[in-house]
């Protein structure tokens, strides 16, 4: 498979061009600041004083692998993954590639969903930080090889500036400089963006060199709760988890039983 990241990120860029000509910045940033005094909940300390730390994905499709579950409705999947033990959920923004939408979070939010949700997206434009905080985001994704040091940086800033925490999502040691600018989540993920190619044993190889006081979490590829406990031995809090629930008839159940397992 060709390299889709470049693909994904080049589309991106026409996207929110066209988002910003219906919507203004000026409007959007009227709109967000007149819901500053609402706080959202914590990612980071949900994670800290989770036991499972399983972040729950409404991911209804892959460019890889196509559509998981075209049906998945935002009204009921994430308010059933809270209900069943999630620490928290991610929810996919991206609609040409993954079959989201931003207004996922604010139907999830109306549903009654109280726990963190991260805006699942490519974030590249400061833009999209606005349009996560107005749909009820907590935290906002961030990937190191879409971005410079210098661009990753700003948009950490914004997002604290706005009251939402950021998961800079790191795949290979030559993006483990991005750790240095502190994010409230060092991420790993086991899939290569480009090729698609997924490896858990990238999340073991890559911990040990992120700063020991990071709340690392690791993302992709995980089916297993043996996995989950292994992972946490080796210092991840988070465990970042989509397709095993969502290819499920009842993704709720699959993550309930999920949990069940790793702690017995």
């Amino acid at each position: 498979m060709a390299d889709i990241l470049q693909e994904i990120v080049a589309h991106k860029r026409v996207e929110v061009e066209r988002f910003k000509q219906e919507l203004s910045e000026t409007e959007i940033h009227r709109r967000v600041e007149a819901i500053l005094d609402f706080g959202v909940a914590s990612m980071k300390e949900a994670l800290t004083a989770s036991d499972s730390g399983i972040i729950a994905e409404f991911k209804r499709r892959s460019p890889s692998k196509g559509w998981i579950k075209e049906e998945g409705r935002a009204d009921v999947i994430p308010l059933s993954y809270q209900k069943n033990g999630a620490s928290a959920l991610s929810i996919l923004a991206d609609e040409k590639y993954f079959g989201g939408c931003d207004e996922f979070i604010s139907i999830a939010r109306r549903s009654g969903v109280k726990i963190p949700v991260l805006y699942k997206n490519f974030v590249i434009d400061e833009y999209q930080l606005f349009q996560a905080r107005l749909c009820g985001a907590s935290a906002v994704l961030l990937i190191a090889a879409d971005l410079t040091l210098v661009e990753c940086r700003q948009l950490l800033r914004t997002a604290h500036e706005l009251g939402m925490e950021v998961l800079l999502e790191m795949h290979a040691e030559s993006e483990l400089d991005y750790a240095a600018l502190e994010p409230d989540m060092c991420g790993i993920n086991n899939r290569n963006l480009g090729s698609f190619v997924t490896d858990v044993q990238n999340s073991f190889r890559l911990a040990e060199l992120l700063p020991r006081d990071a709340v690392k979490v690791s993302e992709s590829g995980i089916s297993n709760p043996d996995t989950v406990r292994a992972l946490r031995a080796a210092g991840f809090r988070g465990f970042l988890i989509g397709e095993n629930f969502m290819k499920a008839p009842d993704p709720g159940k699959a993550l309930a039983d999920f949990i069940g397992k790793i702690d017995n």
